[in-house]
């Protein structure tokens, strides 16, 4: 990025840009990255905070399901029949799992393991390296990650706890990083793992961030109760935002795992759009979360200037 890394242990602060939009599909859920700034009001975020109105028809692009039958179709299907715990499936769970039928699995996973895009070892199909390596290019992710890479190894050692690094993805959380040491807990976050938005901090500090569109989706949908405090009533989710937006960072308590409480902030880009978010995750009995909020905007705003052109 041109920029050389420091340590965090002088001041620093945050920048914050104008409430501008910025836009794009993926799965059938509008992603939005929204510059900070501006009143709780009209397009930019939440509207009229607890009084938003809610549309219960998702926001659909019809291409998931055209395609579903194509030949990219059912390779991303099979692709997709892993999931974040599967090292290996055979033949027969990829096809009940993927939908498609047999003969074309075992035809496509012959050509996907020519590619790399799968292994095979004796009767079982792995994810293939060639995914790995393709992963590692993609922009978004990279610069994102390698910015914050040596800022989050500033936290945990400062900290000794957690650090995450979270963009959204449709209507979750997508971890790109994770820091963490021996014994600490792993679950239920791990990289290029999911989580929900409303119940983590870097979701509800990048959904407090995010077009009306994109919260009236997530309020619209049931919100899974992953814990007894995990909040899951419009309203109050929709307070917890704006008091998101109001400070500029947010707090989960045991709301995603009982005993430990994360504290987030939104990471801002030269265009002022928020590009991702950075938590720290701790056990509540030790947890400083003023602290935790310092140091994280502290970082935040390094960070923000390493990614000055990322977004221009």
């Amino acid at each position: 990025m041109g920029q050389r890394h420091q340590s965090f242990h002088d001041g620093d602060s945050v920048g914050v840009g104008s409430g501008q939009r910025l836009e794009s599909d993926r799965r059938g859920v509008r992603v939005s990255y929204v510059r900070t700034g501006g009143p709780l009001s009209g397009d930019g975020l939440l509207g009229d905070a607890i009084g938003v109105a809610l549309d219960p028809s998702p926001v659909q692009s019809g291409r998931a399901e055209l395609d579903a039958n194509s030949v990219l179709g059912k390779v991303r299907r099979i692709l997709e029949a892993f999931g974040p715990e599967d090292e290996h499936l055979s033949l027969t769970e990829i096809t009940r799992r993927s939908g498609v039928a047999k003969a074309s699995v075992h035809r496509l996973a012959q050509s996907m393991v020519a590619w790399g895009l799968l292994e095979r070892r004796g009767s079982d199909y792995w994810l293939g390296m060639r995914l790995f390596e393709l992963g590692q290019r993609v922009p978004r992710q990279r610069i994102l990650r390698d910015a914050a890479r040596p800022y989050m190894e500033d936290l945990f050692r400062a900290t000794g706890e957690v650090v995450h690094l979270a963009v959204i993805d449709g209507i979750e959380i997508l971890y790109l990083e994770k820091i963490s040491g021996h014994g600490q807990v792993t679950k239920p976050s791990r990289v290029a793992g999911r989580m929900p938005l409303h119940c983590t901090a870097t979701g509800k500090i990048l959904l407090a961030h995010s077009p009306r569109r994109l919260v009236e989706e997530v309020l619209a949908r049931p919100m899974e109760r992953r814990t007894p405090y995990t909040v899951v009533a419009p309203g109050l989710l929709l307070q917890e935002l704006a008091r998101a937006r109001e400070l500029g960072y947010a707090v989960e308590r045991e709301q995603t795992r009982a005993g430990f409480i994360s504290v987030a902030i939104p990471l801002i880009g030269g265009a002022g759009s928020v590009l991702g978010a950075l938590s720290i995750t701790a056990p509540t009995f030790r947890a400083d979360v003023p602290r935790y909020v310092d140091l994280l905007k502290m970082v935040g705003g390094r960070i923000s200037r390493s990614l000055s052109t990322f977004d221009d």
